[in-house]
């Protein structure tokens, strides 16, 4: 018997929850997967401070190692917290503050690809995709 996988959209999904969990903002899942080879889903969001930055980073990788027994890869920005970027390989979860993600602007870089709905459970504080 084949042992059952989390999918990408699965991981992509309790990454959003875990910032959730963390009153991260602005939540967005967008699905790259056909039109990059590295990973299949981007998580964004958005935190108020580097404090928050990092305990959004810090709770995603709490959760997706309790609950999916997933590590990252790789980390990075994790000292000046301005752009937190945890690379999953499946799934690559940026978390940002407000005046880096609009200068970067990855929703916009990323238009063509499909968006995947989350709906936060946390009120007011998630697009509605």
């Amino acid at each position: 018997m084949e042992e059952a996988t989390i999918t990408s959209i699965e991981l992509a999904k309790a990454a959003a929850n875990a910032i959730d969990d963390m009153k991260g903002v602005d939540i967005a899942i967008i699905d790259v997967s056909k039109l990059l080879f590295i990973t299949d889903m981007f998580v964004i969001a958005t935190g108020t401070s580097n404090r928050q930055v990092r305990s959004i980073a810090d709770e995603v990788h709490v959760q997706l190692k309790e609950k999916h027994d997933r590590m990252s890869l790789r980390t990075e920005g994790a000292d000046e917290a301005e752009w937190v970027l945890l690379d999953y390989g499946e799934i690559v979860v940026h978390v940002f503050q407000a005046g880096t993600r609009s200068f970067y602007d990855l929703e916009r870089l990323w238009a063509d690809a499909p968006r995947i709905p989350f709906a936060a459970a946390t009120q007011g504080t998630s697009d509605q995709l």
